[in-house]
């Protein structure tokens, strides 16, 4: 079911109501008088006493039991008067799937398309088709794959072709290394040109190929190789046009975010989609012109120039990378100077839920001998149609 542009509706689910996106579009959207139902299957999700929660919905684990989390909604649907679902993180893929039998809109492209864009592989021959610059990229399926790039292994990153938050990125690894791989048919890998430069984070909205907020920035610290914990905005027309020719092509429809690569001879490389919410969504803070673009009307800019991050975060990834490389006076100086994404007016509640969000997350990965990262998405992650 498509959802007509310009027409904002009243009652919306706003699902992965773990992750800060989620309480940061709640807030967008609450604060232009929309009822915001946050819902999620994780515990103890950060969002359940903010403010802007009209209401929580438990919702069963969409990887483990669609079905369930299908008729969860429907009944919420139907009773609550909800007019439409706003995926923020990796759960987008189910609810694709299951859209076809829910009675609102789920704002999102459909099922092919996300694993097409999901795709470390297929991401690139499509832009690549599209005349944009792109890493070199081979798929890999199988032993003697990987043994015909061996001899340039320090040139190339590699990467499943589904997966998150580089869990299991190689960057330039040494020929031995690569034996701990084992790309199959069913579970493909891509060997990727090593680029160097700038890296960009993109975070984007676009309606129906109209593209309507778009969010460039630097991550300054990382949860290790992955998820950035610390954001610089900046500024790029390369990267706006370059979206703009994205959302088109695909009539892309929600929101979008991209990992890019900004070389010394100025070429913007796209190294890989993430077709969900990402921290380039916390620059926006205008409740209404937000909200309005998002629904289809005027395309808007950030409105946040400072330095934004998670601070407890920041403490846990940073300062012991700090520690390490000797930069800890930078550290402190940037900690001084980066406001925290879940700050907001009035509504203190999901910043004082980290501490039990976190204890949750770990409780999770000692049960399922699993780490942090993957206990915080496991009931969410979507390893491809097969």
């Amino acid at each position: 079911m498509t959802h007509k542009a310009n027409s904002r509706p009243s009652k919306v689910i706003v699902t992965g109501a773990r992750a800060p996106v989620a309480v940061h579009m709640a807030r967008l959207l609450n604060g232009a008088g929309v009822d915001v139902f946050l819902a999620d299957s994780f515990p103890v999700p950060l969002s359940k006493r903010s403010k802007s929660c009209h209401k929580f919905l438990t919702l069963p684990p969409p990887a483990f039991q669609l079905e369930a989390y299908r008729d969860t909604l429907i009944s919420a649907i139907k009773n609550e008067g909800i007019q439409a679902i706003i995926p923020t993180c990796e759960e987008v893929f189910y609810l694709a799937q299951i859209s076809p039998e829910l009675p609102v809109p789920v704002i999102a492209p459909e099922l092919d398309t996300l694993a097409m864009v999901h795709n470390k592989f297929t991401f690139i021959e499509h832009i690549k088709q599209l005349g944009l610059d792109t890493p070199k990229t081979q798929i890999l399926q199988s032993r003697a794959d990987v043994r015909r790039v061996m001899q340039q292994s320090r040139q190339l990153v590699f990467k499943p072709v589904w997966s998150r938050f580089a869990s299991d990125v190689l960057l330039g690894p040494k020929a031995k290394t690569l034996a701990s791989i084992s790309p199959t048919r069913q579970i493909p890998w891509v060997a990727q040109e090593y680029l160097k430069g700038t890296e960009l984070s993109v975070y984007a909205v676009a309606r129906q190929g109209k593209l309507g907020a778009l969010s460039i920035y630097r991550s300054l610290y990382k949860a290790g190789k992955g998820a950035g914990v610390c954001f610089q905005p900046v500024t790029n027309p390369l990267v706006r046009e370059w979206v703009q020719t994205f959302v088109q092509s695909t009539r892309w429809d929600g929101q979008v975010s991209f990992d890019m690569m900004l070389t010394a001879e100025h070429k913007l490389f796209a190294l890989e989609c993430n077709p969900r919410a990402t921290s380039g969504l916390h620059f926006f803070q205008d409740p209404k012109a937000f909200s309005a673009a998002f629904w289809g009307g005027e395309a808007i800019r950030p409105n946040i120039t400072t330095v934004l991050g998670s601070k407890l975060a920041m403490w846990a990834y940073g300062l012991p990378h700090a520690v390490m490389s000797g930069t800890v006076h930078r550290f402190l100086s940037t900690l001084g100077r980066t406001d925290d994404i879940l700050d907001w007016p009035n509504d203190p509640a999901p910043r004082r839920a980290q501490i039990a969000t976190l204890a949750a997350i770990g409780r999770i990965a000692l049960r399922n001998r699993t780490g942090l990262q993957r206990a915080a998405t496991r009931d969410i992650e979507w390893n491809g149609p097969d």
